[in-house]
């Protein structure tokens, strides 16, 4: 299976504040009220989703395998980040982004890459509940 209709330079893009629940004190990860870094990443994650959008075609998604951030900036409680994801490079089902994260001012909160294999959605889940089984003892 190959990545299909998916070229190079698809661009997403998402804009978040900053609420109580994405602080680094909400999510465990640190004590202050600033963006989380887990919560930076998940927003990494969804603009390579929203980046890919519907071109995968029906029954394909894909998961993220790798991860490489660095968070660089305090966005602290009420701030803004504008979250953008840039395809660079496909290889067969690989995808790999750049990503980056700026706050409301345009200052460089984040940057990095992340990495995505497109996947059958149905069989993906069958092998999943598989290993589940078999983990279980079932």
């Amino acid at each position: 299976m190959s990545s299909g209709t998916v070229p190079p330079g698809l661009r997403g893009a998402l804009t978040r504040a900053v609420a109580d629940a994405d602080t680094a004190r909400s999510m465990g990860s640190g004590d202050l009220d600033v963006l989380a870094t887990p919560r930076l990443l998940a927003w990494c994650e969804a603009a390579t989703v929203a980046a890919l959008g519907e071109r995968l075609g029906p029954g394909r998604t894909s998961v993220g395998t790798r991860v490489q951030l660095e968070h660089t900036r305090a966005t602290p409680l009420g701030g803004s980040v504008e979250v953008t994801a840039e395809l660079v490079h496909v290889d067969g089902r690989l995808l790999r982004f750049e990503v980056a994260a700026a706050d409301a001012e345009g200052a460089l909160v984040a940057s990095g890459q992340v990495t995505r294999v497109v996947v059958d959605r149905d069989r993906f889940l069958a092998r999943l509940q598989r290993a589940d089984r078999q983990d279980s003892g079932a």
